[in-house]
């Protein structure tokens, strides 16, 4: 994510007709662009830096070992990968595939699915700080008091005195700044640390309070926004 909050991708393609269709398609987008055309290269960039969109033009043996070397494990972060083909062969590790030839209606369907797939990213990874007291209650029954220290769309981010163990699901009632309202919450213990941090995945949330919740997150969400219509759902694979 850029600075102006707009999601950022590298073009890796040598073929002008490919740069010149998905350039103004990305610029559409909001994205911000930057154009390799060598594919060897690329790899040893994005150990250096981060980007929200990898766009590989499938021409030659370097643009796949830059597939594979973005699939490998030491590669912490992992970008939404949209593969440019001649082909219809099956292609391990790519989200996106957009078929040659390339035209403007085809890249703009592959981008802007593309597009979902990193806000559907975004919003699951983004958490706002906060600093909420709660009394939650475990599976035993057991009260527990807490502290929020930040929301997301996922899960919260947790602090407190109490001993909590992996797996346990905890309930609570939890207000947003701003609303007057509270929101009820149902939510699963994934990790602890020795200093009383934890994080948690939500496990339900009722469909009224859902929309609360997704209602004050989206009004904190300051990313640029693109000039072609991008339709969302919660069920983009992430």
């Amino acid at each position: 994510m850029s600075p102006e909050m707009a999601f950022q991708c590298f073009l890796v393609s040598r073929d002008p007709a490919v740069v010149s269709t998905l350039d103004p398609i990305l610029r559409d987008l909001s994205i911000c662009t930057d154009v390799c055309r060598d594919a060897s290269k690329m790899l040893e960039i994005l150990r250096q830096v981060t980007t929200d969109l990898l766009v590989v033009d499938l021409e030659d043996e370097s643009s796949m070992r830059l597939l594979n070397g973005v699939s490998d494990p030491s590669m912490w972060h992992k970008p939404t990968i949209l593969a440019v083909s001649a082909t219809d062969s099956a292609i391990p590790g790519v989200h996106v595939v957009l078929h040659k030839p390339v035209t403007s209606e085809s890249g703009v369907r592959s981008l802007t699915t593309a597009y979902s797939r990193m806000l559907h990213n975004f919003r699951k990874q983004t958490r706002f700080a906060m600093m909420t007291s709660v009394l939650a209650t475990d599976e035993n029954n057991r009260s527990l008091p807490l502290i929020v220290t930040n929301v997301g769309a996922g899960g919260v981010g947790l602090a407190t005195r109490e001993k909590l163990q992996k797996g346990t699901v905890l309930s609570f009632q939890m207000s947003l700044p701003g609303l007057e309202t509270h929101v009820h919450i149902q939510a699963r213990v994934l990790w602890t640390r020795g200093d009383g941090a934890a994080g948690c995945e939500f496990v339900r949330v009722s469909g009224f309070d859902l929309q609360l919740l997704h209602a004050w997150l989206d009004s904190h969400y300051r990313i640029k926004k693109p000039l072609i219509p991008v339709v969302w759902t919660t069920s983009n694979n992430s």
